[in-house]
């Protein structure tokens, strides 16, 4: 293996809620490899994601950077979720340096199976920014759709699409059932027994994406859940985790592996019972800078190296993984430029805390700080009037009055500040004016006026929208005969709505 510190890393990210495993409570208790992992490791009951959505949140964990520094952010409206639909024009920067080209400095062999949705644009795909192999998709499965108006979602390996979802890459969206994650999971397997043969360190991000809507599982685990479909897929991707640490441990490299797993958002709440996962006591979902919509389950688990059964009160980030991954690895992180991740090894490795900010973006605008057990909304937002009016809930049966506001709030002057300890709901703002709060206050702003004063945003990577651009011949389709004719260019700025 090379010198000692040299450890393969892997990461799973999906789209689900902190109420989704049983180790925090949810009623059903259908994930017991999850529940297991996270006995055999250190849970993170404070765990954020960087952003309330996909594309700013993968593009986070991979940079260590704030989506507001690398670019994946809009400025073409106030506090916008902006992601990475197929008529994006942009994608990941090329001035950021993403940490599988980092790892290439040990040798490390990179590869991700699953959801991309940092751009689909050849220049913007995983092999041209450090990953060595790759088997699955730049965007969601969104669809099916007609060919003539936008195009099926491209599955790929490598750098060549292997085909279309929905044509042959099969999801039945009346019946939910779909082999994807079973074909996620051999991929992952594989790749782990080609890299533990041939005794190379490696990093896998395993993004499977079954629980995003429509929600989709394979045969075996169709109708077995008490939780609907999403349950479904909630179960098939805790027995993928329950295999791959299984396969690990079969091939003996376990005392060498860090394994993470956590998500990219809260539950999509909006999605309604069938498509929904679950945020525990925490308020709204996907999309909102709540705490439903950006603090996520995570477990790491290092067999030897992270004391069992313990749990860590620190607050952590995506962005976290980028340097610890890179301080496991022994490589250094770019000097040149500012990541937000920690090294979280002290925490792993000896049950440290560190004391460290959570900020919560929503597109370009600060929403919200957290520091210890304080959060402080600067602004509020759920969705518009115009949106919810149309049924589309990003807080059903959760409305706190004048907190989960459907205009943007500014509270600059008076922050609403929750004491996440005694009120994990955000459903009480301490009283402003108590002691309490004025000593809180005073803290946060200390901690936002440096964040702020050293802020320099990247360039908005999410601003123009073309349907040209979208999947209608991507590399590898002459091979297949999967071309499709593009329509003209016609450039537009980009309208979203949330």
């Amino acid at each position: 293996m090379g010198p000692i510190g040299r450890d393969e890393l892997k990461h799973h990210h999906h789209h689900m809620g902190w109420g989704d495993l049983g180790v925090f409570g949810e009623p059903s208790k259908e994930t017991p490899n999850l529940d297991l992992m996270a006995a055999q490791g250190m849970l993170f009951p404070n765990f954020y994601t960087a952003n309330p959505l996909c594309s700013p949140s993968r593009a986070a964990l991979l940079t260590g950077r704030l989506p507001v520094r690398n670019g994946f952010y809009t400025t073409n409206a106030h506090a916008r979720n902006a992601y990475t639909p197929q008529e994006i024009v942009g994608g990941i920067s090329p001035d950021e340096i993403l940490l599988p080209e980092l790892l290439k400095k040990k040798d490390y062999v990179s590869k991700i199976i699953g959801k991309w949705h940092l751009g689909h644009r050849t220049q913007y795909l995983p092999l041209k920014h450090g990953f060595d192999e790759w088997f699955g998709s730049p965007n969601c499965h969104f669809g099916p759709y007609n060919n003539s108006v936008c195009p099926n979602i491209p599955v790929y390996n490598n750098s060549e699409m292997k085909g279309r979802y929905y044509e042959e890459f099969e999801i039945n969206v009346k019946t939910g059932e779909s082999n994807l994650t079973q074909i996620y999971l051999k991929e992952g397997l594989d790749f782990i027994s080609q890299q533990a043969v041939a005794q190379r360190p490696f990093f896998l991000y395993w993004a499977p994406d079954a629980t995003h809507a429509p929600v989709y599982a394979s045969k075996r685990f169709l109708g077995k859940s008490q939780r609907g479909r999403y349950g479904d897929a909630m179960m098939e991707l805790d027995d993928s985790i329950g295999q791959i640490l299984a396969h690990l441990v079969s091939l003996g490299i376990h005392n060498k592996t860090l394994v993470f797993f956590t998500s990219d958002n809260g539950a999509a709440v909006m999605s309604g019972p069938l498509q929904s996962g679950s945020n525990g006591p925490f308020l709204c979902g996907k999309e909102t800078t709540f705490e439903g919509g950006m603090r996520e389950p995570a477990i790491a688990w290092w067999p030897g190296r992270i004391p069992a059964g313990t749990v860590s009160y620190q607050l952590g980030s995506v962005m976290d993984l980028f340097t610890t991954s890179l301080s496991v690895a022994g490589v250094l992180p770019p000097d040149d430029r500012v990541i937000d991740g920690l090294d979280l090894s002290p925490v792993l490795f000896n049950n440290s805390l560190l004391d460290r900010p959570i900020f919560y973006y929503r597109g370009n605008q600060l929403m919200a700080v957290r520091i210890g057990q304080y959060k402080a909304h600067y602004w509020t937002w759920s969705n518009s009037w115009e949106e919810f009016n149309k049924g589309i809930n990003f807080c059903p049966g959760q409305e706190v009055p004048g907190v989960t506001t459907h205009t943007q709030e500014e509270h600059t002057m008076q922050p609403l500040i929750f004491h996440l300890g005694q009120d994990p709901g955000e459903r009480y703002p301490i009283s402003v004016e108590s002691k309490e709060y004025r000593d809180v206050l005073r803290r946060v702003t200390a901690v936002v006026e440096q964040h702020q004063k050293d802020l320099i945003p990247g360039m908005p990577q999410l601003n123009m929208c073309d349907l040209a651009v979208m999947n209608w011949s991507p590399p590898g389709c002459e091979q297949l005969g999967k071309c499709l004719k593009a329509p003209e260019s016609n450039p537009w700025k980009c309208d979203w709505p949330h």
